[in-house]
């Protein structure tokens, strides 16, 4: 999928935060061109633009309305929306595009929803929000509304006003890592919503869609998105469109350019997504994290030793200590921490399904695994609750909310063939 023969091609991607940014993963995997991220202040930014060491760039919050000031000349696209997040350099002068543009159309086609029936609520008013309105008038939207702290069409009358909207389309930035955990609105208060379109991409499942899964309303996070538009974003560096053959390692594929686009964000989230182990007490969870890890180039974390590592004594003497719920408060901190970070590998404790409120925190950027293992292979030393009841008790009560919250389960046998097996499914 990758086109060769642009490796003298300089590219990247400008903004002020970047550290968690997946465009290089994704550009990497359309093109040999190298690819940097240029973090700027706003002093820096408009200088860089003008003088900076790029071929072709990318623009991210807070520079593409000065990206498109700044700009030479812009596309009919990026016109009519006043920003630019793509910007190409040739005989000193600066073109400039708008590929998300292109890149939320997709989202919307991808997801399956048909905006030109209903009210599509647009949650604030920034740039972003200007772009989405923009498509969806041209995906045919009849009606749009857009939800702002201080407009006409606001946070405190939403529900009075439009509770009956069809579609839901998230372009603030709640809920974005490192802000985990939180909507600008209460997605059971719209009875007829149909569907929910989130442009974030980090974490990959924000509250908003988190609630629209635990209501059954179908949703999309912005990862399809983000890919689309760099898939645009590469046929404007290279000039060349990304067509069946295009590259020398597909030339007898029939991969089309939007089933690329898909290859790309299935591999992109596999590789982002924490994968968290849960399943009994001693069915070996640290034991095959740190090999899944080694086996995965991912950070390992096991919660129960990060536990140990800040109460600075054992979990039988804390049990002991301060009790069982003083322990969970701890466990679900560290969780919340931990799982709000991506690529990781995490080993949960056999009682963190004990906590509901765990379960968002676990699902909003996270593949869960089971683990499977006979009871009287349980291991039970330095574990208070398997010490102090029946082992087939506890599975019998924990068993129902393990499967619950599981993606997939894999049968334990030696440490290496569980993690191998863990990785065949993924």
């Amino acid at each position: 999928m990758k086109l060769y023969g642009f490796e003298n091609f300089k590219s990247g991607l400008l903004g002020e935060k970047l550290g968690h940014s997946f465009s290089p993963q994704i550009h990497g995997c359309l093109s040999d061109y190298s690819y940097t991220l240029f973090e700027k202040t706003p002093e820096e930014a408009e200088f860089f633009l003008r003088n900076g060491d790029f071929d072709g760039i990318n623009v991210t919050i807070p520079y593409k309305k000065l990206a498109f000031a700044v700009c030479d000349e812009v596309s009919d696209i990026a016109a009519k929306i006043g920003s630019v997040n793509t910007v190409v350099r040739k005989n000193g002068k600066l073109k400039g595009f708008n590929t998300d543009y292109y890149g939320f159309t997709y989202l919307v086609k991808k997801a399956g929803f048909d905006v030109s029936k209903g009210k599509t609520l647009v949650l604030g008013s920034g740039g972003s929000s200007v772009m989405v309105c923009a498509a969806l008038r041209d995906l045919g939207s009849e009606e749009i509304i857009v939800i702002s702290r201080n407009g006409e069409n606001n946070y405190d009358n939403v529900y009075d006003l439009h509770s009956d909207a069809s579609f839901i389309v998230n372009t603030t930035p709640l809920g974005m890592y490192p802000k985990n955990g939180i909507s600008a609105v209460s997605l059971e208060r719209f009875t007829n919503c149909k569907g929910v379109v989130d442009i974030i991409f980090n974490p990959s499942k924000t509250k908003l869609l988190l609630d629209a899964e635990s209501l059954g309303i179908p949703f999309i996070n912005g990862l399809p998105m983000l890919v689309a538009q760099a898939k645009q974003a590469f046929e404007i560096f290279t000039e060349q469109i990304l067509t069946d053959g295009l590259t020398s390692e597909a030339q007898n594929s029939s991969m089309s350019a939007l089933e690329i686009i898909d290859s790309i964000t299935a591999q992109i989230e596999l590789q982002t997504k924490n994968i968290v182990l849960i399943g009994m007490p001693g069915s070996g969870k640290s034991t095959v994290g740190q090999i899944l890890a080694e086996k995965l180039s991912r950070t390992f974390v096991d919660i129960d030793w990060e536990i140990e590592k800040k109460i600075q004594m054992s979990i039988c003497d804390y049990f002991a200590k301060c009790g069982e719920p003083a322990f969970r408060k701890i466990e679900s901190e560290l969780l919340d921490e931990f799982s709000r970070k991506s690529g990781l590998v995490i080993a949960t404790g056999g009682g963190v399904i004990k906590n509901p409120l765990n379960r968002p925190l676990i699902k909003q950027n996270g593949i869960t695994v089971m683990l499977n293992r006979c009871v009287h292979e349980l291991a039970t030393d330095g574990r208070p609750i398997s010490m102090s009841c029946s082992l087939e008790k506890l599975e019998k009560e924990r068993l129902p909310i393990y499967n619950a919250w599981k993606d997939f389960s894999v049968d334990c046998t030696t440490p290496e063939l569980t993690a191998n097996r863990i990785i065949s499914k993924l």
